[in-house]
């Protein structure tokens, strides 16, 4: 069994930081992640409060499903920011800003 974690996946694009701090690739989250960041919240809250069942329960269970959904959303978009600034996903954008 190889333990060896460099022989892992090579990324495909350049890359602009192997280790981005959760600073960074924070700041880098583009348009399209906090439009995933917000659907994915949004569709939460939904079933949420679909999944309530009584009106008594409904209330609580859309708090629930939208706070899981945040943090869904959240990890999705990091997860893409981060595999830009890492090379794993195309990544013209963050090359041209990053470029020195």
């Amino acid at each position: 069994m190889n333990t060896d974690i460099t022989a892992a996946v090579k990324p495909e694009y350049p890359v602009v930081d192997r280790n981005p701090p959760f600073t960074k690739a924070v700041a880098n989250f583009n348009t399209l992640d906090y439009l995933r960041l917000s659907t994915i919240t949004a569709v939460s809250i939904t079933v949420g409060y679909l999944s309530g069942g009584k009106a008594n329960l409904r209330g609580p269970s859309m708090v629930t499903g939208g706070l899981i959904g945040l943090m869904g959303g959240f990890m999705y978009a990091y997860q893409n920011s981060a595999g830009r600034l890492m090379g794993f996903f195309p990544n013209d954008g963050e090359v041209a800003r990053y470029k020195k």
